[in-house]
């Protein structure tokens, strides 16, 4: 539902079309949009905090926020006992908890996830239209069409992705596992076919050495950092480190002092003695980064030039559709539930579950070699 004093905003995405006859992939441009919510004014703010906080404790119900969401939802998600964290976490944290009621802030793919796993529970979204350029240029008939092509490749599927694509898929990975994984089938003789994001499919191809044919979608925040105008602000700032998410260009990621995923990311920037620190990743990061270190400085990644204009501007323009209004009312109303197939769920439950288990038991310090059952041979 969109507030009268909301605003739709166009956005484009690239979608892989089929492969040419010399094997590339040839992307198409495509428009979606999104929302953007209406800030409320303080005393609104104030009143729908409140409410939400009394509705969780009413409907039995917690809440699970992503990092690029609305400092408010992920401060509420903490505060009432919920979880703000990368999609790995949150898919984790939502099977395990005792509520009957998850509330996800972030985007769709994200709340099928949280169905997938817990099909039992009720799961809410603040906007079942915030989606994801990753999900939207991965059509699952044409992937499928891609995987039946190749055969002889075990599929690989990003968290970014449908849970119909999920459900074609062999393993599901987050950028916080996928290095491991892919790592661990490369040892085991896998030949993999990577989806969607080809930026991250090329780091850990480069990285880890494996035989990768990719997808060739991207994200239309990580897309657009541009190494130039990075080095320009390194420049200005020689003291401050560089933390960079995979999903950005290669040129982006050789400039960096950590990669790694939004928990990598945290990580490096509380572990690293630096006191300033250039971030390329979602924006929304910030609000935590500077929460966990207040006495350091961070900048964000530069995605356009002077006078350039960029698609999202470093915040996905989807995870921005989440706002205090639509959580207090899919809380009072049971709207925005997200349903997912019961056999389409079942079948998309395995890549995942091979991923939970795969990074529990690293966890667990146990090494790669004793997570062969987990893996197979190819």
């Amino acid at each position: 539902m969109t507030n009268t004093t909301d605003t739709v905003k166009e956005v484009d995405y690239e979608q892989p079309q089929r492969e040419t006859a010399a094997g590339a992939a040839v992307c198409a441009t495509k428009h979606a949009w999104a929302r953007v919510p209406a800030e409320p004014a303080p005393a609104e703010r104030a009143a729908l905090k409140d409410k939400i906080r009394r509705l969780l404790r009413e409907k039995n119900a917690v809440m699970v926020s992503h990092y690029y969401v609305h400092p408010d939802l992920q401060d509420l998600a903490e505060e009432t006992g919920g979880l703000v964290s990368d999609s790995l976490e949150m898919a984790r944290f939502g099977r395990d908890h005792t509520a009957q009621t998850l509330v996800v802030s972030g985007v769709r793919f994200m709340g099928e996830t949280a169905k997938i796993l817990s099909p039992e529970k009720r799961v809410l979204m603040p906007d079942l239209d915030a989606t994801c350029s990753l999900d939207l240029g991965c059509p699952v008939d044409e992937f499928s069409a891609f995987c039946d092509a190749h055969p002889d490749r075990t599929v690989v599927v990003y968290a970014n992705t449908s849970a119909a694509v999920k459900a074609r898929a062999d393993w599901l990975v987050t950028s916080s596992c996928a290095l491991e994984i892919v790592s661990a089938l490369k040892d085991k003789g896998h030949k993999i076919l990577w989806a969607p994001d080809r930026h991250l499919g090329g780091y850990i191809q480069r990285e880890t050495g494996a035989d990768m044919l990719m997808w060739g979608g991207s994200c239309i925040v990580h897309d657009e950092f541009k190494a130039f105008e990075l080095k320009a602000l390194m420049k200005e700032h020689p003291a401050a480190r560089v933390l960079v998410h995979p999903e950005s260009p290669a040129d982006v990621v050789a400039l960096a002092d950590a990669v790694g995923s939004t928990s990598a990311i945290l990580k490096a920037a509380h572990e690293m003695e630096a006191q300033e620190f250039i971030v390329a990743t979602d924006s929304g990061m910030m609000h935590k980064l500077r929460t966990l270190n207040p006495g350091k400085l961070f900048l964000e990644a530069p995605t356009a030039g002077n006078s350039a204009t960029c698609k999202s501007c470093a915040h996905c323009p989807w995870m921005a559709m989440n706002c205090l209004a639509d959580v207090a009312r899919v809380l009072e109303t049971g709207a925005n539930e997200v349903h997912v197939d019961p056999a389409l769920g079942l079948r998309a439950r395995i890549p995942i579950d091979r991923m939970l288990a795969f990074t529990a038991a690293l966890k667990g310090g146990r090494d790669a070699g004793s997570l062969v059952p987990l893996i197979g041979a190819a």
